[in-house]
């Protein structure tokens, strides 16, 4: 097999809350108040939608703020993979990667491991150029809705998965804590539980009271916890008559992880650039408005120390 080359979760589909448009020449990331589901094909007016999207809206003017979903994996940590990233701007490329403890960094002599400060003490971070960077890869479970051609492609490909980016910390916490909480309380039964992911909103005095929004998981909409525990058991059993191994699957996507430097390919990383990072000089950032900086920052500024920069929202 290729050495240096992860093996990541087969995506089929995005998922976003949001969307890059283009204003006085320059491309930048736009909220928005509800879920998109697209396809992988991208063409001059933005991306194609996928058809589950259309599916699970009750009609075509209705908002999208619920997809149900599984995961692919029992491990929270495989459902959610999350790190401090530092892309190059104009390639795409990933320079670096940590976890807050270590990195590895493309340097002029090569790929290193080096010490990971967190972006709020790290040369290298100065101006947001380095973010937590999240993707949950969830299955959409759709396979009662759609249509002929869609529900064949949800309800089929167990192995695919459509694939939510985010840099927003409201998103990412908020994921984190709910997987590793319903990891725990189904006793590990991650993979088969039915859940929802859902859109919510809030305000910050970061955001200047504007609403930022962020994505949740729970059980689904009049499912209790009990409810859901139970019909995840209940599958989990149908599974190992089946012959499935759950734990298998895990290792196997914990191997393929491992075996590359980083996750992102140029192409990919080109893609989340332009999605995440507004481009140089703008002020303003699309999604929440960053606070301004208070008199500390500027006198640490001024001593020629590195602080974070203003709190932010989550992106699209």
């Amino acid at each position: 097999m290729l050495k240096g080359l992860a093996l990541t979760p087969p995506v089929i589909g995005r998922i976003s809350i949001g969307r890059v448009v283009e204003k006085n020449g320059k491309r930048l990331p736009e909220k928005d108040d509800e879920f998109t589901i697209t396809s992988q094909v991208q063409l001059k007016d933005g991306w194609v939608l996928h058809p589950v999207d259309e599916v699970l809206r009750k009609d075509t003017n209705a908002k999208l703020r619920s997809i149900p979903v599984r995961l692919l994996f029992g491990d929270p940590d495989l459902s959610l993979r999350v790190k401090y990233t530092l892309f190059e701007r104009t390639t795409g490329r990933p320079l670096c990667v940590g976890d807050g403890e270590s990195c590895r960094r493309v340097t002029p002599s090569g790929m290193q491991s080096l010490p990971c400060p967190a972006p709020h003490a790290c040369a290298l971070a100065v101006g947001g150029a380095c973010k937590p960077y999240g993707r949950l890869h969830v299955r959409i479970d759709a396979s009662g809705k759609a249509g002929s051609e869609s529900g064949h492609e949800v309800g089929c490909d167990e192995l695919g998965s459509f694939v939510f980016r985010t840099t927003g910390f409201n998103s990412i916490r908020t994921l984190l804590a709910r997987l590793h909480y319903f990891h725990a309380v189904s006793g590990g039964l991650l993979a088969t539980l039915p859940l929802e992911l859902r859109l919510r909103g809030k305000s910050t005095t970061m955001s200047h009271r504007a609403p930022i929004y962020y994505v949740d998981l729970t059980n689904r909409a009049g499912s209790t916890l009990d409810q859901t525990i139970a019909q995840a058991k209940e599958l989990h059993e149908a599974r190992l008559v089946a012959g499935m191994d759950q734990a298998a699957l895990d290792e196997a996507a914990r191997l393929g992880l491992a075996r590359g430097d980083f996750e992102e390919s140029e192409e990919e990383g080109a893609a989340v650039v332009d999605e995440f990072y507004v481009q140089e000089d703008e002020a303003i950032d699309q999604v929440s408005m960053p606070s301004k900086p208070s008199l500390a920052d500027k006198l640490h500024q001024k001593a020629g120390g590195i602080r974070s920069p203003a709190g932010q929202g989550d992106s699209v």
